[in-house]
């Protein structure tokens, strides 16, 4: 048996690549780690997201996946000058336009971590986990 150890990517349908990735650069900044004419991936770190043109499903009322991000609330600004229907406060779930939820989690709020080679690359200087993630890392013996 092998232990689940990480995500190495998400796969998303989208009607067209290349509307994909102008809906998600207005409110993300990205690396696009490769390109093809039906699929794309945008890197995060270590992980990677895939976005795949030809969407053959409707959407569904729960499934969905947690983006992490160093900033929720500029997110939730942006998408909501955008005109995309997010909440005003706490959580931030929203639909893409070809139905894909998404959650917006803070990096600061969770026990989601990376490496000081990864966070460096990624992350402004500076960037510290809340309390409460620090004590849920503390209590699985993964705080360093």
């Amino acid at each position: 048996m092998a232990r689940a150890i990480g995500i190495n990517h998400v796969a998303l349908e989208v009607g067209d690549i290349d509307e994909a990735l102008t809906w998600y650069g207005r409110f993300l900044e990205f690396e696009l780690r490769g390109r093809r004419p039906t699929m794309a991936w945008i890197d995060l770190g270590d992980q990677f997201l895939a976005l795949s043109s030809g969407r053959r499903q409707a959407p569904d009322a729960g499934r969905h996946f947690g983006l992490v991000v160093n900033d929720k609330e500029a997110v939730r600004a942006v998408l909501a000058d955008a005109g995309v229907d997010v909440p005003a406060s706490g959580g931030l779930r929203f639909r893409d336009p070809w139905g894909n939820a998404v959650e917006i989690v803070d990096y600061r709020d969770v026990q989601f971590t990376k490496s000081p080679a990864v966070l460096a690359a990624m992350l402004p200087e500076g960037l510290e986990k809340s309390a409460a993630a620090r004590d849920e890392l503390e209590r699985k013996g993964l705080a360093g």
